[in-house]
């Protein structure tokens, strides 16, 4: 993808833009998701998921190890 890899704010419901760029990685699979199809992500994290089932595997997998 050309543009590079974005810096984002990670918030309830929205993110902000800290450095622009045309995508985001997910924090599980690798994978380059760009900005306009983002809509997981966490909070706390501070991370982004490509997909809700991603997202879901994530979150169990922090809740098993704590």
């Amino acid at each position: 993808m050309s543009g590079g890899a974005a810096e984002l704010v990670y918030g309830d419901g929205e993110f902000h833009v800290v450095r622009h760029g045309s995508f985001v990685t997910c924090a599980v699979t690798g994978a380059q998701i760009t900005l306009d199809e983002l809509r997981y992500w966490s909070v706390d994290r501070q991370e982004a998921y490509a997909s809700a089932e991603i997202s879901l595997k994530r979150h169990i997998e922090l809740q098993s190890s704590s």
